[in-house]
């Protein structure tokens, strides 16, 4: 592979001629081109530019754009230059300087030979366009930029593109048919739901506004993208759309960058309140997070009560407002729903019960119109990590540990080095926050001056922005479940606090209500006659943890409160300070700590100072010539009985050739050391 060059041309009438005359590489050889002017920007690939150019003078779209560059590259083949189009569409949306005026069916990639070096090459190409004014960031920075995140110029994984492109399909038969529809994609945390949301947005936007035809090189020819559908634009045209998010932080951050994005708009990102009110009906709404949708209880206030009931009595039936929810008010205003949720991640007795989002579900299912997302896009470990975390926070946790290098996952002992830690990753990547269960009251809220949360001498704040991730002061304050559900971290710092027990006698987790401070999540439902258990909110607030912990993309680290259950989750989280533990000594630790506590503190003292020698013990229960054993190494014949054991059965282990000792850690470290002798 060799390097690239960036032609730098006006872009008049008369581009096309000179670009044909000039050199022939210019009439058939792979590039890619930008176009834009001081407010817009769009990218482009073909095999002859000055065709190309020619064209797009006659678009009426393109023609008041007035630069051109053309990225030509020895190497470059049409798949390199489909994936480097997308690759600059997104960054450069990113960026904001300029609006990227891209139909994202024109977008795509896959993979090819030597990707990866070409996705070096990209880097190059974007840091040369800096020089030309068209970036004012960094990769690095742009990356962590909410614009970026919630862009639609994403690639999307397979389960994705099947999900897009068969509700498209779908969506645009019901329409030619008249016929009402609710369409369901679930997934776990990190599977790309809102990316999925906002894609499915920006794609009806473009097949609506679609009036051109098919160029001479097909650039909207159906059979370069299973995302064309260019025949349809009539149908979806001046269709009504919307995105309903029901939390405040992250609908503030999508209608940001909403506002920067061709054929979209700030005021088509709603509440369910303002669904609801709404005195037009919509076409199509997709709902994100909608298992955050409201049901009426555990409202803020008065006014929001009276909101609510106005809003089910006009458009439901008198006195439905007690059983109704924000779910019916989509229905009642929609022709068409596209329920985004993830059931799991219910976190009040406010939300839409799981049993009635289940209807929805199921009646999806039974219509062919349910869609599971199941690659993980945010977390880089390598595995099935939200569902780890799940298994590791239940009272049956996983037998194994999966391997999660390069994964950033530890637990801390000290609080103020996870603290540093984190701001030390906020130096070096940016997006670290710390992040914890609602377990310290907000005192902070009416008394500025007050610290809420208090931990081995450092005292922190909640925090104090609606947009927290991105706000100047979130590195030295603590995030909630509120400020960060459905939003990306580079590195997470999770503080579990004391609202979460470990009861060593029941072997299981209880909630402490009592440091449980959301009185909104452990409210009773009275008007609706339910009355929360504390193992129902213990329900909730497993989910909130399991949502803290899946918020970072690079790396997580975990402090927790109950010392109890800080030496229960120890084994699934690397200890810091215990770097040098060998990983595979992980699995016997979970063990251990299953069994009981003191073979957790004997294998745990153990693999501190002896697994970057030794392999990891296999942990009992096991029977030597009959004889109950703790832990054995077979292969440095070495076995651990329990101190009962008499000298006449350690006899018979020893003559069959077993080194044999107690439960004393000195003595087994003497036994393992002999080996090496």
């Amino acid at each position: 592979m060799t390097g690239f060059d960036i032609i730098r041309l006006p872009f008049t009438d008369a581009t096309g001629a000179e670009l044909r005359n000039r050199d022939l590489r210019y009439a058939n050889w792979p590039v890619v081109y930008i176009l834009n002017n001081d407010r817009e920007v769009y990218v482009g690939e073909t095999a002859n530019v000055a065709r190309r150019m020619a064209e797009h003078r006659r678009d009426p779209a393109k023609v008041q754009l007035d630069q051109l560059r053309i990225i030509f590259g020895d190497s470059f083949n049409k798949s390199v230059c489909l994936d480097l189009e997308s690759y600059l569409a997104r960054y450069l949306h990113g960026n904001g300087q300029h609006e990227v005026t891209n139909d994202i069916r024109q977008l795509t990639s896959h993979d090819y030979h030597e990707r990866e070096s070409y996705e070096r090459l990209f880097e190059k190409v974007f840091a040369e366009l800096g020089g030309h004014g068209l970036i004012n960031r960094s990769i690095r920075d742009i990356e962590n930029l909410p614009l970026f995140k919630f862009s639609p110029f994403k690639t999307l994984s397979n389960d994705q593109e099947t999900a897009v492109t068969e509700i498209v399909e779908g969506l645009l038969v019901d329409i030619e048919a008249g016929r009402s529809s609710s369409i369901v994609v679930e997934g776990a945390p990190g599977t790309g739901k809102t990316t999925v949301a906002i894609f499915l947005l920006k794609l009806l936007r473009d097949i609506g506004n679609d009036t051109r035809m098919p160029t001479a090189d097909g650039l909207f020819d159906a059979t370069d993208s299973g995302l064309a559908f260019a025949a349809y634009g009539s149908e979806l045209r001046n269709r009504r759309l919307g995105m309903v998010i029901p939390q405040l932080s992250l609908r503030a951050m999508v209608s940001s960058a909403f506002e920067k994005t061709d054929g979209l708009s700030r005021e088509m990102v709603l509440s369910p309140f303002e669904v609801g009110e709404d005195a037009e009906p919509y076409d199509v709404l997709v709902i994100d997070e909608a298992h955050r949708l409201m049901q009426r209880t555990g409202l803020f206030n008065s006014a929001q009560y009276d909101r609510f009931d106005a809003i089910s009595n006009t458009l439901l039936d008198d006195n439905a407002s007690h059983r109704s929810n924000a779910l019916d008010w989509i229905q009642a205003r929609s022709k068409h729903q596209v329920w985004i949720l993830d059931i799991n991640q219910i976190i009040r007795p406010s939300d839409v019960p799981a049993s009635v989002q289940r209807t929805i579900i199921d009646s999806a299912r039974d219509q062919g119109r349910y869609y599971q997302l199941n690659t993980q896009m945010r977390v880089r470990a390598g595995f099935d990590y939200p569902r780890y975390i799940r298994q590791v926070l239940s009272d049956e946790p996983p037998s194994s540990i999966p391997q999660i290098a390069p994964y950033d996952l530890r637990m801390y002992d000290d609080f103020g080095a996870m603290v540093d830690k984190i701001r030390e990753r906020e130096a070096e990547y940016g997006l670290a926050r710390l992040v914890a269960g609602y377990a310290w009251p907000w005192r902070s809220w009416r008394d500025k001056d007050a610290f809420d949360i208090e931990i081995d001498g450092r005292s922190l704040r909640w925090n104090t922005e609606m947009r927290w991730v991105e706000s100047p002061t979130s590195v030295d304050e603590v995030g909630s479940i509120h400020t960060v559900q459905g939003i990306d971290l580079n590195f997470a710092g999770v503080i579990i606090g004391p609202d979460l027990r470990f009861d060593r006698e029941q072997r299981r987790l209880v909630l402490d209500r009592e440091n449980y401070h959301d009185r909104k999540g452990k409210a009773n439902a009275r008007n609706l006659g339910v009355v929360y258990s504390d193992d129902d909110i213990l329900s909730f607030v497993r989910n909130i943890y399991t949502i803290l912990l899946t918020r970072g993309i690079r790396g997580t680290y975990v402090y927790v409160c109950d010392p109890a259950f800080r030496e229960r989750l120890r084994p699934y989280f690397m200890p810091t300070g215990n770097d040098h533990i060998n990983p595979a000594w992980t699995a016997s630790l979970a063990k251990a700590e299953r069994a009981n506590s003191k073979l957790y503190e004997l294998v745990r003292t153990l693999a501190n100072d002896m697994s970057e020698h030794f392999p990891p013990p296999a942990v009992g229960p096991r029977r030597l010539y009959g004889i109950s054993c703790l832990l054995t190494w077979s292969t440095h014949r070495v076995v651990v009985v329990n101190d009962d054991i008499d000298a006449p059965a350690r006899k018979r282990l020893a003559n069959a050739g077993w080194n044999v000792t107690g439960s004393d850690p000195d003595e087994v470290k003497k036994a393992l050391a002999a080996t090496k002798k």
